[in-house]
């Protein structure tokens, strides 16, 4: 029994250390296509599968945190090929933590939306500075990348800049419930609704001084 716990264990922290190796560029994949190994889901956890190499959302709200290092990020550029089915609405956070219920709390959503009904688009920084014209479209994979340089945040889809913000100092919380404010913390992904799917994969992301 000990050696079979003890293989398993192996067997993951394997899956997470090649998830982790760093390319030429500076880029680390924080998602091997296959497993969930690194990353952990909230509330309602079963939102959640891997199919044809993409994280997948459908279900009641969840998010899905990565937590395959301790280190927070801070300064980086991140990239993710996205895809949506028409009517649905997702997102990406970044700068956040794990919370097991809830929206989020703490850091900022990119995001993930082209037909569902809220007006703010893909690409939009929730709340801060919205997109209501994005360029991508449902069913086709697009590119997600956003960057963190000290105040400054840039998103970009498909290579267009939508959002082009830096933060004013001394900037406070947007309210109690929600910070969007900068500072440091994780990657999730948001499952918002039973009648909302959407597709993550290609995860990537690359540290800046």
């Amino acid at each position: 029994m000990l050696r079979t716990i003890t293989l398993a264990a192996a067997i993951i922290l394997m899956g997470i250390s090649q998830s982790i190796a760093e390319d030429s560029e500076g880029w680390v994949s924080l998602f091997d296509g296959k497993t969930m190994a690194g990353w952990k889901a909230s509330e309602n956890k079963e939102s959640w599968q891997v199919k044809d190499g993409a994280l997948v959302c459908n279900g009641e709200r969840s998010h899905l945190f990565y937590v395959g290092d301790d280190k927070p990020f801070v300064n980086f550029e991140f990239k993710a090929e996205v895809m949506t089915t028409p009517g649905s609405n997702a997102g990406i956070y970044f700068h956040t933590k794990y919370q097991e219920e809830g929206w989020p709390r703490y850091g900022f959503e990119a995001q993930v939306n082209v037909t569902h009904k809220d007006p703010k688009k893909t690409g939009s920084l929730y709340g801060v500075v919205n997109v209501s014209d994005p360029p991508c479209k449902d069913n086709e994979y697009w590119t997600q990348h956003i960057i963190v340089n000290g105040k400054h945040v840039t998103i970009k889809i498909n290579d267009q800049t939508v959002v082009d913000y830096t933060e004013p100092e001394g900037q406070e919380a947007f309210s109690d419930s929600f910070e969007r404010r900068l500072g440091s913390g994780t990657f999730a992904f948001q499952a918002h609704d039973p009648m909302s799917t959407a597709y993550f994969k290609n995860i990537r992301v690359k540290r800046l001084p």
